[in-house]
């Protein structure tokens, strides 16, 4: 598995998976069909990621090429907030468990230290128990 940062080259097949993830999952908040994304919409979001220092996309794609994972990293626009990211993360069904969060995870923690980010906020279902097991693996406390 290679994990990579997403380029406007990706906008396609990223497009796809995010939809297909999207099908496939109880826990997201678009739910399935419910987004209307276009590959203009995303091939845009791509080119003004190139320009954002605290924006990325991580990418797990397989050995055949195949994307099987994304992780989205959203700095903030405000001075005050630039150094948290905010995180949205999916794994195709096919692919979940076995490890590609983790490894989704271990480059944004190596990005996010170059990038003088401080912070990494996300908000996950509690009945998630896979994604909270994996957040907490990675040091992420639960607030309440």
């Amino acid at each position: 598995m290679n994990i990579r940062h997403a380029t406007v080259d990706d906008a396609e097949r990223l497009t796809a998976l995010i939809l297909q993830v999207e099908r496939e999952s109880d826990y997201l908040l678009f739910e399935p069909s419910e987004r209307r994304l276009t590959l203009k919409e995303q091939r845009g979001q791509l080119e003004a990621i190139e320009n954002e220092e605290n924006t990325t996309i991580l990418l797990a794609e397989t050995e055949e090429g195949e994307l099987a994972g994304y992780l989205v990293a959203r700095g903030g626009r405000a001075r005050r907030n630039q150094h948290i990211v905010y995180i949205v993360i999916g794994v195709l069904a096919s692919y979940r468990g076995k490890g590609i969060g983790t490894m989704l995870f271990t480059e944004l923690e190596r990005w996010a230290r170059t990038k003088g980010i401080h912070r990494l906020e996300l908000t996950v279902v509690a009945d998630n128990h896979q994604a909270v097991s994996l957040y907490k693996k990675w040091g992420l406390n639960k607030k309440e």
